[in-house]
């Protein structure tokens, strides 16, 4: 069997060595790698690694960049970055990598990854989790509204936020979502409960009217919505909050 090959890529050389260490087995082959955003991007083009593990802040180019520069190429991207803000995790996403880890990350959970984003069909970008980072319901959640495509900047996307995280760690609340769940948000944001319900209203119809419904069947791994239907907030929350309780959140 043809080992896996990895080109590596990060400003701390004791990552790369951890990760060039990790990586080096009967699985996979690191065949090359570099502190320097021009460096890899002449790597990924002559070489044509299978994946490229990737911090955002290189030398020279930084990891966006190297995102434009080689964004057709058929290497896979896995960025691990300590850069969590949602606008660099859309920005990479959106160019072009398969999965976005928050540093400190687990490298058996990266070696999961590898072999993830080579299982995916070309074309179809898909978000991967990884559960064993310190904030990792925030970067599941994250990755969730990425994929069903709902903006950071809209009101609701906080909200919404907060409301998957207390179905999280209350599961009966969504039986209570007007008593409850939504004045719970609506205290924490110095705001009215009405206005919590509908700006969460305002984000589910933002994610339907931008019609990805194939993303979102994806997510669930069923098919759950079509264009013509729309779940209510409750059933949303619940939906998303139940997929990460299954996936161990």
């Amino acid at each position: 069997m043809n080992k896996i090959t990895i080109a590596l890529a990060d400003e701390d050389q004791t990552i790369l060595n951890e990760l060039q260490k990790n990586f080096n087995d009967d699985n996979f082959e690191v065949i090359a790698s570099t502190n320097n955003g021009e460096e890899l991007i002449k790597i990924i083009l002559d070489k044509k690694p299978d994946v490229v593990i990737m911090d955002m802040i290189l030398q020279g180019l930084d990891g966006f960049k190297v995102l434009e520069a080689v964004g057709k190429e058929k290497s896979k991207i896995i960025v691990q970055s300590a850069l969590s803000m949602d606008g660099f995790i859309n920005k990479a996403i959106n160019l072009g990598a398969k999965y976005y880890c928050i540093k400190p990350f687990d490298v058996n959970t990266l070696k999961d990854r590898v072999n993830d984003v080579l299982n995916v069909d070309n074309g179809n970008t898909k978000v991967f989790f990884n559960a064993k980072t310190p904030n990792h319901i925030e970067e599941k959640i994250t990755n969730i509204f990425i994929t069903v495509g709902i903006p950071a900047h809209i009101k609701g996307y906080q909200f919404l936020r907060e409301a998957i995280k207390l179905a999280i760690a209350n599961p009966e609340i969504i039986n209570s979502i007007t008593k409850k769940l939504y004045p719970t948000i609506a205290e924490k944001y110095d705001t009215s409960a009405s206005k919590v319900e509908r700006a969460i209203r305002h984000a589910i119809e933002v994610a339907w009217n931008r019609g990805k419904i194939e993303n979102i069947n994806n997510l669930f791994g069923i098919k759950v919505y079509s264009s013509n239907e729309k779940p209510t907030n409750g059933e949303f929350i619940a939906l998303v909050a139940d997929k990460m309780l299954i996936e161990g959140a």
